[in-house]
């Protein structure tokens, strides 16, 4: 049986910073991600976790190369891509000027790729922003702007304006930033139901707990792959204690892999 790769790169390095202050981040990094699953990216502070994920997403300059759906990531039109690639920024970047738009019309923003040059939007792109905030929680303040709301609420709309785009790739950066334990339950659940429907989801994630429920996990380390294998895989969980220095445990709860710190 042959396995689809949805997202893939190869030897990626990236630099940030400019002039005599640019300094190197990645180094050779090489990933694939089969179609209809979940990848989680974990590692310290400072790993370049962030960074290679706008490289997946086309946002920032690497060498290397960039695969998405079996195409260089650059020889698809920008609206093309843009429909097959859905992405959700840290700390709601790409969200700046939004507050005045209602969470209805953020979300509606998502929908702009499958929309002709202004072109009023059509049923299925209303029904799809409903679908979207209806997922993620946020129907109830359709109507309300952006900058009322509170952090938590803005960032399960800004979930469901990635949603809205029903791209067959998804890259989220710290989606669970500002979320409450509930809702950081409902994110989990609804990743399960995107990937079981055979959508890719790559994550960024902090919680090493939640990162372990993904279907592989990707731990770097000052910018190289320090390990990639399945989350439940006991190379996987030394790879993590190692990288953490030791400073967390993974132990087997219930039927999920849990971090613990290790206080002494």
């Amino acid at each position: 049986m042959t396995t689809t790769i949805a997202f893939s790169a190869r030897e990626i390095s990236a630099s940030l910073g400019s002039g005599s202050h640019k300094h190197p981040v990645l180094h050779g990094v090489n990933v694939a991600v089969p179609a209809g699953r979940w990848l989680s990216i974990v590692g310290p502070n400072g790993a370049g976790k962030s960074t290679l994920l706008k490289c997946l997403g086309g946002l920032l300059p690497c060498g290397g190369t960039v695969q998405l759906l079996g195409q260089d990531l650059h020889a698809w039109g920008p609206r093309e891509r843009a429909r097959r690639l859905s992405w959700l920024g840290q700390g709601g970047a790409g969200a700046d000027g939004a507050d005045d738009l209602t969470a209805y019309d953020v979300t509606m923003l998502g929908r702009l790729p499958h929309q002709s040059w202004l072109s009023p939007p059509t049923d299925a792109d209303h029904a799809a922003v409903e679908r979207a905030l209806r997922q993620t929680q946020a129907w109830g303040w359709a109507c309300t702007p952006l900058g009322e709301l509170s952090g938590g609420e803005r960032q399960r709309v800004l979930l469901a304006r990635a949603l809205a785009v029903d791209a067959d790739v998804l890259l989220m950066d710290e989606p669970l930033a500002n979320l409450d334990p509930p809702h950081q339950a409902d994110w989990l659940l609804l990743v399960r139901q995107l990937v079981a429907s055979g959508k890719t989801v790559v994550s960024v994630l902090h919680e090493i707990t939640t990162a372990l429920a993904a279907d592989e996990v990707l731990v770097l380390h000052q910018g190289r792959v320090h390990h990639c294998g399945p989350s439940d895989d006991a190379a996987t969980h030394r790879a993590l204690e190692t990288v953490f220095e030791h400073r967390i445990a993974i132990h087997r709860l219930m039927d999920q892999w849990v971090a613990l710190p290790k206080l002494n």
